[in-house]
């Protein structure tokens, strides 16, 4: 998959980038998104045999324990971060391409509520041991550093791409995805009463369907996104989520199947009536 047309970079300035840019970066970027699938690929083996070492599943022998918030915080926010960085520091014209902004706005809209505001919502969560934490925050940096430096310097859509059926089914999905993750997330906060402790079984929205809802809506968010980018990147990094997040759902719905003897048997871990 790759962007309608795609050129060599133009004005950068050096002066504020120093030596980050690579001599050969499309090269590179073309080589970090498949590094990234083949990541996912382990990543989603890996779990097979694991849990997720955060949350409900982590503990004090995968490192150090950082508190939920400032985890949060600071592993998600070199992608918020790095692109923004590289908005002013790239001279491309790219920078200024109606359909570049608006891609590259989504993905700084979603980081934004997800370093910044998601954190300052979290309500007594389990503390992050420091090794899934800083793999977290490589991820986030590296990732933010490859979805905008694509997006500004070498994605070159035409004029009509705002108005492709890619274009816009794709950011319809990605807001929706958005809609989905954060409303899930609202509802897994306000589970518990005050004083209360434990876990319950979540209810309403797309919970009344997957056990992952949150996880169904961050997957739905970044396959929009790829859609409307039409990217090797964007790609990747939709693969590595599904890849990434996915299992991790399953993990949820086996919990509350032995956790909750009368769980809804008829819901999914996390596509609504497939699996």
């Amino acid at each position: 998959m790759s962007a309608p047309m795609e050129e060599e970079p133009s004005l950068v300035s050096k002066e504020l980038l120093g030596d980050f840019i690579p001599e050969n970066e499309k090269d590179f970027i073309n080589l970090a998104s498949y590094v990234t699938i083949i990541t996912g690929a382990i990543v989603a083996l890996i779990l097979q045999f694991i849990r997720t070492p955060y949350g409900r599943y982590g503990s004090s022998s995968w490192g150090v324990l950082i508190p939920s918030r400032v985890a949060w915080l600071i592993q998600e926010l070199p992608a918020l971060f790095v692109p923004v960085y590289l908005i002013f520091c790239t001279d491309s014209l790219k920078r200024s391409a109606t359909a570049n902004q608006v891609l590259l706005s989504a993905f700084i809209v979603h980081y934004f509520q997800r370093a910044l505001i998601y954190p300052c919502l979290i309500k007594g969560g389990k503390p992050t041991p420091f090794i899934p934490f800083f793999l977290a925050l490589v991820y986030c940096t590296f990732n933010g550093y490859l979805q905008a430096r694509f997006l500004l310097q070498y994605a070159d859509y035409p004029n009509h791409w705002v108005l492709s059926p890619n274009f816009i089914i794709g950011l319809l999905l990605f807001g929706f995805g958005m809609f989905v993750n954060i409303h899930s997330d609202h509802v897994l906060r306000n589970l518990r009463k005050p004083g209360e402790t434990g876990y319950k079984i979540p209810r309403g929205g797309m919970f009344e369907y997957v056990s992952g809802a949150n996880f169904f809506g961050e997957c739905l968010e970044w396959t929009g996104f790829a859609i409307a980018c039409w990217s090797l990147p964007a790609l990747a990094f939709c693969i590595f989520t599904w890849l990434n997040t996915g299992p991790r759902a399953f993990h949820h719905h086996q919990y509350y199947l032995e956790k909750f003897d009368d769980y809804p048997k008829e819901r999914k871990a996390l596509l609504p009536f497939l699996m």
